[in-house]
């Protein structure tokens, strides 16, 4: 059998060609995020995404402290390049909280007149200052300081979504999570997300999501959950076919000892189902990212029984 080389990153392979290469499973991988802050950002993406902006000292602490008291949280950089630099800035705030979805859409003529504005009391009175967003938004991670792989994988997806949709529905961002899964993209207001996404993905990611469903190929997880629970998720969609967001609501999540769980999710009409989940580290230690100083062996996440009960 030939061995065909794999593009490289210095003296190393790229950390998304290598996980490509050796069938690293997609499922159960997604951040485990219940609250998104996502900012209009026009200037450089440094690695250090907040502290290393140009953001004043006084917004970068208050954001902290908004994000800390949304946890579990994150906040992501947003910037269209063929964009001209002027006009004012869109802001995104939302949850993804299963059965609390809700993205909200607010517009600022700078960032720094975010300071004093109580994104967490706004959410938590589920009517913020803001338009709510209709339509699914994605997100495509292109943050190359963070790691090559999300700019040399991620930009070609941004382009085939923004040819597939309107150009408003679709925004690079900075760091999602999973550099080796690039190119990824977060559909929110669920923050569903998606690895290993190619340009000729594009039409089929966005017709699943303005039906209402999962693209299963593709599909990391959802925020909202564990990974434990991502992985039974996965399963029973995988096994039964239910690919819509909606289709599947969980009911427990029980621990059985270490790393087992026994997940169960409600289905349509009175089905349940119920999963086996063990975790176990990767029998071969791998680069995380293209910038990690050594090898690692990542947790898994399978289902090892599924029953409908």
């Amino acid at each position: 059998m030939s061995v065909q080389p794999r593009p490289s990153v210095g003296s190393r392979a790229f950390c998304a060609a290598v996980s490509s290469a050796s069938a690293e499973p997609l499922a159960a991988t997604a951040s485990r995020i219940d609250n998104w802050i996502l900012l209009e950002y026009r200037g450089m993406w440094d690695r250090d995404v907040l502290g290393g902006s140009l953001l004043s000292d006084g917004l970068k602490t208050y954001l902290r402290e908004q994000l800390h008291a949304l946890a579990p949280s994150r906040l992501l950089f947003l910037k269209k390049p063929e964009q001209r630099s002027y006009g004012r800035r869109r802001v995104y705030l939302g949850s993804s909280k299963v059965g609390q979805e809700r993205l909200y859409e607010l517009e600022v003529d700078h960032l720094e007149d975010l300071l004093g504005f109580d994104f967490a009391a706004a959410l938590a009175a589920g009517e913020p200052a803001g338009a709510p967003v209709e339509e699914p938004l994605l997100v495509v991670c292109t943050h190359g300081k963070r790691d090559p792989c999300c700019a040399k994988n991620g930009r070609p997806v941004y382009d085939a979504l923004r040819r597939e949709t309107e150009s408003g529905r679709v925004w690079q961002s900075t760091h999602v999570g999973g550099d080796r899964f690039a190119g990824n993209v977060v559909v929110f207001p669920q923050a569903l997300y998606y690895g290993r996404v190619e340009p000729d993905d594009a039409g089929g990611l966005l017709a699943a999501h303005e039906q209402g469903r999962v693209e299963l190929e593709r599909y990391r997880g959802r925020a909202a959950y564990s990974f434990q629970v991502q992985a039974a998720e996965q399963a029973i969609r995988k096994s039964e076919g239910l690919l819509g967001i909606g289709d599947l609501e969980l009911v427990r999540c029980r621990s059985e000892g270490e790393d087992a769980w026994r997940v169960r999710f409600r289905g349509p009409e009175t089905a349940v189902f119920e999963v086996d989940v063990a975790a176990q580290l990767a029998e071969e230690p791998v680069f995380l990212s293209c910038g990690a100083a050594a090898p690692s062996r990542p947790r898994h996440f399978r289902a090892t029984a599924l029953r409908r009960i």
